[in-house]
């Protein structure tokens, strides 16, 4: 709407303004970088944090591992913070039940450790499957490329959008100053005129 309002002050007629022809040229301007600066911005930057996610994702699938784990027994029920569970203290939040689990890493070595468990309730002898590095350390799961490039394209629409926004904030900006001028030139006008509007001979 504003960028033809911008458009129509090229429009030559006696009461044009040189403000008038700088605000049409600054709706152009702004229609410009929103319609094709603000994509091209967006697209480049959603194609570098793909670049860089992707890149991420192959790194993990080559340094995270899939491996069997055995049920041990269940682990103490403690709080994040590493406190005993208290049941007097009211309601909390449901978590997950925690067992000591062992499991063979990568390069062969044994390892035992506190993890999740991956059913309820969970067993001694049930088998489930874990995320480790080469050296048995527990990671979690890696990013998939479809996760990956969901937020790639997030993250390019968030550019764009910051760009057009940005440039309609500016755009405002700047008419709001040519809108202050205009009253102060016509303020000046008027009080130049207005002690001789309607007297005899004063022009009017």
């Amino acid at each position: 709407m504003w960028t033809a309002v911008g458009v129509w002050r090229w429009r030559r007629n006696p009461l044009r303004r040189r403000t008038d022809l700088f605000e049409a040229w600054l709706a152009l301007a702004a229609a410009v970088c929103v319609l094709v600066l603000a994509p091209a911005i967006g697209w480049f930057a959603g194609t570098r944090v793909d670049d860089t996610l992707q890149h991420a994702v192959r790194e993990q699938r080559q340094e995270r591992y899939l491996v069997p784990a055995v049920v041990l027994r269940p682990a103490q029920s403690t709080l994040a913070d590493g406190m005993t569970a208290d049941k007097s203290a009211g309601p909390q939040t449901p978590q997950r039940t925690r067992i000591l689990a062992s499991w063979t890493a990568p390069d062969g070595s044994s390892h035992q450790g506190t993890v999740p468990a991956a059913e309820e309730p969970p067993r001694p002898g049930d088998r489930f499957r874990i995320w480790t590095d080469t050296s048995g350390r527990l990671v979690g799961q890696p990013l998939a490329s479809s996760a990956a490039a969901f937020h790639s394209v997030m993250a390019g629409l968030a550019a764009a959008l910051g760009v057009a926004a940005l440039v309609e904030t500016i755009r405002r900006l700047i008419v709001r100053r040519l809108m202050h001028r205009r009253y102060i030139r016509l303020d000046r006008a008027w009080a130049a005129v207005g002690p001789d509007w309607g007297r005899t001979g004063a022009g009017s």
